[in-house]
C-alpha cells in the first residue's frame, strides 16, 4: 500500500489529478517541459515526490498558450474527488493536503493479485 501512496504523490500524477492535463502522459509532458511549479520553483522531474503542504501551480508563461486556454474552460469548475488534494481555482494552483490513506486510493486493479504474483 505504501507503493500506491508513492505513486499517488508523484508530481506527474498530482498534475493529472488536479486537472492541469487531460491524460497522465500529458501531465508528464507538462512537467518535463518545465510548465509546472512546486512552491513557486520550476520542477521538471515527473517522479518528484510532492510532500504534504506543497503547492503545485502552472508557470505564468504557460497560461498564455493555446493548450492551457482549452483546459482553462473547464478547469476548476469540476470538484476534485480526492480528499488529499485541495484546489484554488482563482490562483490556478493545488495543494497536497495530506498523504492519501490506503483506503482512499482506489486503483483500477486488484493489488492483492499483483502482490501474490510477485511473491512467488
Amino acid at each position: 500500500m505504501i507503493l500506491l501512496q508513492l505513486l499517488e504523490t508523484r508530481l506527474d500524477n498530482i498534475v493529472y489529478r488536479l486537472g492541469f492535463a487531460k491524460t497522465r502522459a500529458g501531465a508528464r509532458q507538462l512537467v518535463n517541459h518545465g510548465h509546472i511549479l512546486v512552491d513557486g520553483k520550476r520542477v521538471d522531474i515527473p517522479s518528484y515526490q510532492v510532500r504534504p503542504g506543497q503547492v503545485v501551480s502552472v508557470n505564468q508563461n504557460f497560461l498564455k498558450k493555446p493548450y492551457w486556454q482549452n483546459i482553462a474552460k473547464v478547469w476548476g469548475k469540476q470538484p476534485v474527488n480526492y480528499d488529499w488534494l485541495q484546489i484554488d481555482a482563482k490562483d490556478i494552483k493545488g495543494q497536497l493536503v495530506a498523504r492519501p490513506l490506503p483506503e482512499q486510493i482506489k486503483p483500477p486493479f486488484d493489488i492483492k493479485l499483483i502482490i501474490e504474483f510477485y511473491s512467488r
